[in-house]
């Protein structure tokens, strides 16, 4: 990613400011499914609603994202929330991976493809992928983002194999965008 993204990033969550959304509904709605203990990584954190919720669920959870400013902002959060959140930057077209086994691993609202095999194998044993991300035909309704950061029908399903698929949405959202919910396993054995 280029540096100039870097900057584009950080100058967008400092306009947006303090932030504090709650984790996703249907995320949350699949408690019961989800891991109470073990290491999180959020790809792609932003300012890490995603990260918080493994964090408020008792994960040792690690942010990571290309910008600054949205992990300090991720941190800031996790603080007024009594919340312990590691974080760090990285440039995920360029660095690599922290080392696993994690429990989980979320992604939301990021696509760059090649990073799904290397996140299923970070999975521990029984540990999930959930991700949510946008599908071309989010370009129905909205101009951005272009279609190269945008899901082809169908496709996030493919691209989370070999993991069991154990929930899996495609369509419209309350909010007006077209997303690829799914949520994966990684085998025990």
């Amino acid at each position: 990613m280029a540096e100039g993204d870097r900057e584009r990033w950080d100058a967008s969550h400092r306009a947006a400011g303090p932030a504090n959304p709650p984790a996703p509904e249907w995320l949350a709605a699949l408690d019961a499914e989800l891991p109470r203990a073990g290491r999180a990584l959020d790809v792609a954190a932003g300012t890490g609603r995603v990260a918080r919720f493994w964090a408020a669920r008792g994960l040792h959870t690690l942010a990571v994202d290309v910008s600054p400013e949205g992990l300090r902002l991720a941190r800031a959060a996790a603080a007024r929330e009594g919340l312990a959140l590691e974080t760090l930057a990285l440039d995920l077209e360029r660095d690599p991976l922290p080392a696993g086994p994690f429990a989980a691993i979320s992604v939301f609202h990021y696509l760059q493809r090649d990073l799904f095999p290397k996140l299923a194998a970070l999975l521990a044993p029984g540990g999930v992928l959930a991700c949510e991300i946008a599908t071309v035909r989010n370009l129905e309704r909205h101009a951005k983002p272009s279609a190269r950061f945008l899901l082809q029908e169908g496709e996030l399903a493919r691209l989370v194999g070999p993991l069991a698929l154990e929930h899996s949405t495609e369509g419209w959202t309350n909010e007006g965008a077209c997303v690829a919910r799914v949520l994966a396993r990684r085998a025990l054995a």
